[in-house]
């Protein structure tokens, strides 16, 4: 079993930045590959990035390239998703996941992937 804990939503202006962190108890976290998603109002859930557990693969979603950065510290069990230039359509609930890959450069992108998830974490951007 892997717990899942994200923190650093809030509500921010429009162009402003925001750092997400995810921290993983129970198992050995860095054999998971782990993946940001969002929610937005009225909305499915969405894919935002994804990391390898080796940390050296990374995917984004078209809408959050060039804006957002995912990255982990295996060391410290926890991930992290920087955002900025942040837009009102980035409002959303924000959930960090984790899956068990057996290969170090295995980046999921499909939420039914993941085996594990957080509570999530409100992210309001106003305009």
């Amino acid at each position: 079993q892997v717990q899942l804990v994200e923190s650093g939503g809030g509500l921010v202006q429009a162009g402003g930045s925001l750092r997400l962190s995810c921290a993983a108890s129970g198992r050995t976290f860095s054999r998971y590959a782990m993946g940001w998603f969002r929610q937005p109002p009225g909305k499915e859930r969405e894919f935002v990035a994804g990391i390898s557990w080796s940390g050296g693969t990374t995917y984004y979603a078209d809408s959050v390239k060039g804006r957002f950065t995912i990255s982990r510290d295996n060391a410290k069990n926890t991930g992290y998703l920087q955002m900025n230039s942040l837009e009102p359509e980035d409002t959303a609930v924000y959930y960090c996941a984790a899956a068990n890959t057996v290969r170090p450069v295995t980046i999921l992108r499909a939420d039914y992937e993941y085996d594990y998830w957080g509570q999530g974490t409100q992210v309001t951007v106003s305009s």
